[in-house]
């Protein structure tokens, strides 16, 4: 089984559709993809809708949380999205969303950067508008190359020049509302140290220590000193390790299945959700 458990649709910051994500997903020959958009499952229904046969889809969110002063994702599986208390600790996050990216185009426009905001809510279309959708007009601008290079401290990284904040959750809190609600937390990309400041690994205790299921390892921003690191600090904390590619389409070079994760932790977390279940594909034709 080839397992793809970290994807992003136009839903938040991806450019396929959740329909083109899921077929883009059986083409690249996976078995299970996860959708996990950030903070928000508005593309679930058409990514289950357009599921092709074979392919089973896991539904989740990339939650925002910050821990210290130091941001975080925290992926959610398997949860019932209508359990109340997380469904309003989302919204929430979504509506800081404009006012935030708003912020940082007032920041790069006071920085000389000739951005718009009509420009990045053209780039975001109907999705959850991002620092990514606000890297890609650094890029159509020709201020960078690439949306990696915008995430440095000279624009949008961290404590970056042009850096926002906006409403997060404390990940304590995410594990508690995303188990209440019958799902499986993993900490994302724990160490990708090129996107600004990191958790330290005393916190990634307490939070393992709080019901913390797993840390994500094998992701195109670990080089593999750090995943052998991460296994072994999974190992001694008892934390289910994965792996994923963390698609967004165009926006990133990664592609679907570059990393993947061991058919033995998805039967695991599987096992631990009760809040919702795996989808298997029965060859629908959703919209493209």
């Amino acid at each position: 089984m080839r397992i793809d458990l970290h994807t992003h649709s136009t839903a938040s910051d991806g450019t396929d559709t959740p329909a083109q994500l899921v077929a883009n997903a059986a083409a690249a020959g996976l078995d299970v993809v996860a959708l996990t958009d950030h903070d928000t499952v508005r593309g679930h229904a058409e990514a289950a809708a357009a599921l092709p046969e074979g392919l089973t889809l896991v539904t989740g969110a990339e939650l925002s949380c910050r821990i210290d002063g130091v941001g975080l994702h925290m992926l959610a599986y398997l949860f019932d999205p209508d359990e109340p208390e997380l469904a309003r600790e989302r919204e929430l996050v979504r509506d800081d969303r404009v006012p935030r990216a708003r912020t940082m185009v007032r920041k790069l426009q006071e920085l000389g950067v000739p951005v718009e905001w009509e420009q990045v809510a053209r780039i975001a279309g109907d999705g959850s508008v991002g620092r990514p959708h606000v890297a890609t007009a650094l890029v159509e601008l020709g201020v960078v190359e690439t949306v990696s290079d915008a995430f440095t401290p000279q624009w949008l990284a961290d404590g970056g020049r042009a850096y926002a904040e906006k409403h997060e959750l404390d990940p304590f809190d995410a594990i508690r509302l995303v188990k209440a609600a019958g799902g499986v937390t993993v900490f994302a990309h724990p160490a990708a140290v090129k996107r600004g400041e990191v958790v330290p690994e005393s916190s990634i205790a307490r939070l393992a220590a709080a019901g913390l299921d797993g840390i994500e390892v094998d992701h195109m921003d670990h080089d593999e000193p750090t995943r052998a690191r991460l296994r072994g600090l999974a190992r001694d904390l008892g934390l289910l390790t994965t792996g994923s590619s963390d698609y967004h389409g165009r926006r990133k070079t990664v592609g679907l299945g570059e990393y993947t994760t061991d058919p033995e932790i998805y039967g695991e977390i599987t096992r631990r959700a009760t809040g919702a279940f795996p989808v298997p594909g029965a060859g629908g034709r959703g919209p493209a």
